[in-house]
């Protein structure tokens, strides 16, 4: 049986942080699932740097549907999770059962891997205490009140978590995520 892992978004998630590990894991033999506030269809959004600002511009992105509601996930179902970032992350992490699933992963140290603005659910779950994590540079103070270490990196790895600034780091992120997948046993 193929190995699964869900991916934690909503809408204006940032398309790049949420098709590059769907992809990338497909790719790698695993069975990836799109978990959402609802099932039904998501739009996603782009971000990009742009000269002359200070933070991310925002334009439209795919749609792309979700294969499962938060409420409905069994985490045992899965070997490991990952957070995109964009907006979703904000909001998404006020869901009860989003935050479920986030301390099912750390309780039972499995695979996770957020991304971008990902690790504001991580902090709203609690499992940021004492850990290392990277994140939009913006969001270092949020990892911090969490009562994380920020560290300012690409592919930063704390025993079971992986994360990442945002979309640029995908390769480094990734290639760290499976390096934790196969270190954990975890094949697809």
């Amino acid at each position: 049986m193929t190995e699964k892992i869900l991916i934690l978004t909503g809408d204006a998630a940032e398309t790049l942080e949420v098709f590059y590990p769907y992809h990338r894991l497909q790719e790698a033999g695993y069975d990836v699932h799109i978990g959402a506030p609802e099932k039904r269809k998501l739009q996603f959004v782009v971000h990009d740097f742009v000269d002359g600002f200070d933070t991310y511009t925002e334009k439209l992105g795919h749609t792309w549907d979700a294969d499962v509601a938060f409420e409905d996930v069994d985490p045992d179902d899965y070997v490991a999770i990952v957070v995109p970032g964009g907006r979703a992350p904000e909001y998404i992490r006020n869901n009860a059962d989003a935050q479920r699933i986030v301390r099912h992963f750390f309780e039972k140290n499995e695979p996770v891997a957020a991304t971008c603005h990902g690790p504001l659910l991580l902090a709203a779950a609690g499992v940021l205490q004492g850990r290392t994590s990277s994140a939009y540079p913006e969001l270092a103070i949020d990892v911090e009140t969490a009562g994380g270490v920020f560290e300012n990196g690409g592919g930063v790895v704390d025993g079971n978590l992986v994360t990442a600034r945002a979309w640029p780091d995908n390769g480094t992120w990734m290639k760290a995520f499976l390096e934790v997948l196969e270190g954990a046993r975890v094949s697809a």
